[in-house]
């Protein structure tokens, strides 16, 4: 048990403050740019700005230029470490409340439809769709697309499915955003800064969610490139999975 003149762990002094618990709970599910968190939050640009460093520096959000307008950042939060520093925090206060992994859905709504966009839908969203129907073995109904699709998944999100996670796409290709036109999905997440700024709305209120995840074919792209930005979905698909089995679709 923690002694009485023990100091309360980071996690929770970081998160005790009113503002960046806000900021936490906001990038719990989505990544933002500072405006919008501004936007979301109702407080000065210069105050979001500084709590998101102290977040920063604690190690619980980072920071990624916008593929899109390199003027701009998105904010990412990031969950195992939440997850880490929460267990560790129970820890601190009394052995028993070590916190395990959460355990998997006994059940899964049945209807719960999910899309991931980026822009080629030759590797990031392919890579989310894969993994997300694998975690959830097969029960999520989940499809990927592209607002400009290449003619063909790139061969290393087909490898590092393959060796990482035991997954065989190969002989999925890649489709538009178009082609989905009428369909209704509970979840739209964007894996892509461009793609969010075009990705079309699908109506019947789906919930969308940012992650602004790197191209891993731009520059050099190699297969260490997509195994290291495969796991970081992988992480995200993860923790989507709760997200997943607390949503109720709207009956037909």
């Amino acid at each position: 048990m923690a002694s009485s003149g023990q100091a309360a762990p980071s996690f929770v002094r970081a998160a005790a403050h009113p503002l960046r618990w806000r900021l936490l709970t906001e990038l719990a599910g989505s990544d933002y740019r500072v405006r919008e968190l501004t936007a979301r939050t109702e407080q000065p640009q210069n105050l979001v700005s500084y709590h998101l460093r102290l977040l920063r520096d604690e190690g619980l959000v980072t920071a990624r230029r916008s593929t899109f307008d390199a003027r701009d950042s998105y904010y990412h939060l990031d969950l195992g470490r939440c997850a880490h520093a929460l267990t560790t925090a129970g820890a601190t206060l009394h052995p028993a409340l070590h916190l395990g992994p959460p355990a998997a859905p006994s059940q899964w709504p049945e209807g719960v439809r999910v899309l991931f966009a980026c822009t080629g839908n030759s590797a990031r969203s392919p890579i989310a769709e894969a993994l997300l129907r694998h975690h959830s073995e097969g029960r999520i109904e989940v499809t990927s697309a592209g607002s400009n699709p290449k003619p063909h998944l790139h061969p290393h999100a087909v490898r590092v499915l393959r060796d990482e996670f035991g997954i065989d796409v190969a002989d999925q290709c890649p489709r538009h955003l178009d082609t989905l036109a009428g369909r209704r999905f509970d979840h739209v997440i964007t894996l892509c800064d461009k793609v969010r700024e075009v990705c079309p709305d699908f109506g019947d209120d789906p919930r969308p969610a940012h992650w602004s995840v790197p191209d891993p074919a731009a520059g050099r792209g190699t297969y260490p490139d997509f195994a290291r930005i495969a796991a970081e979905i992988d992480t995200r698909v993860r923790h989507l999975l709760p997200v997943l089995a607390a949503t109720t679709p709207p009956k037909a």
